[in-house]
C-alpha cells in the first residue's frame, strides 16, 4: 500500500465526514439496520421483484449521470445495486452517493430483485443508508491494458500486520479461516459423540509442567508469586482422569517462549485428548479413524494434495520404529549403544549438539535426517525412556516406551502415549529430567505426582497440533497462514 496516496485520501475522506455532518447525515449511526436475508441466500433463492434489505461494505462504484451501480459484500457474498435517481430523492443522490460516499463505505440497501439485460441478479435501491464512514481506502485490486495488476494487497508482512484487510482483498484467505473453524467443530462432534467432556484447564500455572520448552514467565502482583503461561496442559487433564472421568479434552492455548519459523508460533493451539483404560495401540486405531472423518467431512474424500503431493489418510497407517527409521537413512544403528558413541556419530553426521540428554539426541537425528522421507501419515514408535518421561515404558522393552509421534509430510502432527501411571517412576523421572535442566526452575508438579498416588487408571492421551493438521488440510505452507493473527517483530 502506498502511505503517502492513503494519507492524501484520508485528508479527503476526513473532509467529506465532515460536510455529511454539516448536511445533517450521522455517519456513524446507533440504531440497528434490518437484514432481510444474507447475500448469498438472495443470489441462490433469487424471485422477481421481490422486496429485500441488506447491508455490506462497498467494493466498486461506477457513477453513470442519472443512474449508478454499485457492489456491495457481506460475510457471504456479493451483489450488484442500481441506483436510479427516480427512485432516490435529489440530495441523496447527487450530493451524498456521487460526492461523499466512497469505496469501503458501509451502507444499508432496501429495494426490489431484477436481473440485467446480461442476466444479472441487480438490487434495485428504493433507499440506502449510510451506516460506518471508512477513512481509509481499502486495496482496489486493478488491471492494466497489459494484464498487469496493480495495488494488490499481497505483501506478506502486511497481510499478517493487517489481517483485516487481507481478509477483505483476499477472499481465498477467509475460506482458510472458515476452514479452520468447521475442522475443529468436526473434531469436537467426533469426540462430544464418544461421551468425552471438553474442560478448560489453567493457563497460567505455577509450575511449566507437561512439555520440555521454555516458558514465558510472569508475575501475580496479589498472589506474590511468578506464573508462567502454560506450555502443555497435559498434568491437569490427567489429574480429572484420576478425578473419575471417562474421557477428557481440550483445544488449548500453549506457548513456548523459542524460535519461529514457518510451522513454529510462539502461542499454538493444541488438542489434548486423554481416554482412561486405553493404551497407545487404541490410540492408534482412533486418530486413523479420527483423521478419516475429518477428511471426508472437509474434503468428501480421504485423499487430496498438498502443494505437488499427493496426501492419503487412508488406514491403516505404517508403524516405524524410530531406531529402524535412522538405522535405514543414516546407516547407524544407535539402538544398544551409549552416550559417548552416540556424541561421535553426531559429529560424523555434523549434528551440532546444544543438550547432551540421550533422547534429545535421537531426536535430532531423526529430524534432520529421517522424518522428510514420511510424507503419508506414519506412526513412529519405540522412542527411548530418555525422551518420554511422561510414558509408560513398553510392556516387552523397557528401555523404550509406549509412545507414537504421527508424522505427515515430514512434520510431527501428533504425539501419544500409554501414560505414565506410576507415581514412583514418574517421580524418579522428574528428578532426573529437573537435573539436566539445572539452569532452569525446578520442573516437578508434585501435586500432579499426588494424583498419581491417589491412582490414576491405565490411560491412553495425545496431542494434536491443530495448527499444524489445518496447514494440511487448506494448502497452506506457513503456519502463519492458518492463524488469525501470528506473532510479528515490532517494527
Amino acid at each position: 500500500m502506498n502511505s503517502k496516496k492513503d494519507s492524501q485520501q484520508e485528508k479527503i475522506r476526513i473532509e467529506k465526514l465532515k460536510k455529511l455532518k454539516k448536511i445533517g447525515i450521522n455517519p456513524y449511526p446507533s440504531e440497528k439496520y434490518y437484514i432481510s436475508s444474507s447475500i448469498k441466500k438472495i443470489l441462490n433463492n433469487y424471485k422477481k421483484k421481490k422486496n429485500v434489505s441488506i447491508a455490506g461494505r462497498i467494493m466498486s462504484i461506477r457513477i453513470m449521470g442519472k443512474a449508478s451501480f454499485l457492489e456491495i459484500e457481506d460475510y457471504s457474498d456479493i451483489i450488484q445495486i442500481y441506483i436510479n435517481k427516480n427512485y432516490i430523492d435529489d440530495k441523496k443522490y447527487n450530493i451524498v452517493l456521487k460526492k461523499l460516499i466512497d469505496i469501503g463505505d458501509f451502507i444499508g440497501i432496501k429495494g426490489f430483485l431484477f436481473k440485467t439485460k446480461t442476466k444479472k441478479i441487480t438490487i434495485n435501491a428504493e433507499n440506502f443508508t449510510l451506516l460506518s464512514k471508512s477513512l481509509k481506502p481499502i486495496p482496489n485490486v486493478k488491471l492494466d491494458k497489459y494484464g498487469i495488476s496493480h495495488d494488490v494487497f499481497s505483501d506478506t508482512e502486511q497481510r499478517y500486520r493487517m489481517r483485516y484487510i487481507d481478509l477483505i482483498v483476499n477472499k481465498n484467505v477467509k475460506n482458510v479461516f472458515i476452514s479452520r473453524t468447521n475442522i475443529i467443530n468436526y473434531i469436537r462432534n467426533f469426540l462430544n459423540k464418544k461421551e468425552y467432556l471438553e474442560v478448560e484447564t489453567p493457563i497460567l500455572q505455577n509450575i511449566p509442567g507437561g512439555a520440555i520448552a521454555k516458558p514465558f514467565k510472569t508475575y501475580h502482583n496479589s498472589l506474590n508469586i511468578p506464573l508462567y503461561l502454560r506450555t502443555s496442559n497435559e498434568l491437569y487433564l490427567k489429574k480429572l482422569i484420576v478425578g473419575g472421568f471417562k474421557g477428557v479434552y481440550e483445544f488449548a492455548k500453549d506457548f513456548r517462549n523459542e524460535g519461529m519459523d514457518r510451522i513454529h508460533n510462539p502461542e499454538f493451539t493444541i488438542l489434548e485428548l486423554y481416554v482412561s483404560y486405553k493404551d497407545y495401540y487404541w490410540m492408534m486405531d482412533f486418530t486413523e479413524n479420527l483423521l478419516e472423518y475429518i477428511c471426508l467431512k472437509e474434503k468428501k474424500n480421504i485423499k487430496f494434495n498438498y502443494f505437488n503431493k499427493k496426501i492419503s489418510f487412508k488406514k491403516p497407517y505404517p508403524k516405524i520404529s524410530i531406531y529402524e527409521s535412522i538405522k535405514k537413512y543414516t546407516g547407524f544403528d544407535i539402538e544398544n549403544i551409549n552416550k559417548i558413541s552416540l556424541i561421535e556419530i553426531c559429529k560424523k553426521l555434523n549434528i551440532t549438539i546444544l543438550n547432551y540428554n540421550k533422547g534429545k539426541i535421537i531426536d535430532d537425528i531423526f529430524d534432520k535426517y529421517c522424518s522428510k522421507y514420511y510424507i503419508q501419515p506414519t506412526f513412529i514408535i519405540d522412542h527411548p525412556v530418555e525422551m518420554n518421561p511422561l510414558s509408560k515404558r513398553h510392556r516387552k522393552n523397557t528401555n523404550i516406551t509406549e509412545r507414537f509421534e504421527l508424522i505427515i509430510n515430514g512434520k510431527e502432527i501428533a504425539n501419544a502415549y500409554s501414560e505414565l501411571n506410576d507415581p514412583i517412576d514418574q517421580l524418579n523421572r522428574f528428578k532426573k529430567q529437573n537435573k539436566k535442566n539445572i539452569n532452569e526452575e525446578e520442573l516437578i508438579d508434585y501435586d500432579f505426582i499426588n494424583s498419581l498416588k491417589i491412582g490414576m487408571p491405565p490411560t491412553a492421551g495425545i496431542g494434536f497440533g491443530i495448527d499444524r493438521l489445518i496447514m494440511l488440510l487448506t494448502n497452506q505452507k506457513s503456519i502463519q497462514d492458518v492463524l488469525f493473527f501470528p506473532q510479528m517483530k515490532n517494527k
